[in-house]
């Protein structure tokens, strides 16, 4: 079966309209929820969420933690305990996980939406492959 491409060109740039903007936020909000986490570890776990395709950047996930730090929504300590040398944990704030409650309901109606949209457009197919 041919591999499909997930990406297209809009005025000359291309674009991937599968990738949600700002997923990664939400993700890394419920990573912490289960437990305090280092970058790295962040970083791999993500994979979790279908990053494993479109692998993202260390960089752009400590960005990301520099600003849930900057909004309270997380909180992190030096690790100096062990061998090599410290390293950062980050933690779920109280407000970061009110926030990550926020972002489940707004997910869940974005699945709504979704499966909606997929339904139609199925449905709509299957009546032009059928000729109808």
């Amino acid at each position: 079966m041919p591999r499909v491409q997930h990406r297209a060109r809009v005025r000359g740039r291309t674009v991937c309209p599968r990738r949600i903007e700002r997923f990664l936020e939400p993700c890394l909000l419920l990573i912490m929820h289960c437990g305090e986490a280092y970058g790295y570890e962040l970083l791999d776990k993500l994979n979790e969420f279908g990053f494993e395709q479109s692998p993202i950047d260390l960089s752009t996930v400590y960005r990301e933690l520099r600003d849930l730090e900057s909004r309270e929504l997380v909180i992190s300590r030096w690790d100096t305990e062990g061998s090599g040398p410290p390293r950062r944990l980050y933690q779920i704030t109280s407000a970061g996980d009110q926030f990550l409650t926020y972002w489940v309901a707004s997910l869940r109606e974005t699945d709504r939406v979704l499966h909606h949209f997929l339904e139609t457009y199925d449905v709509h197919m299957q009546k032009h492959v059928n000729g109808q």
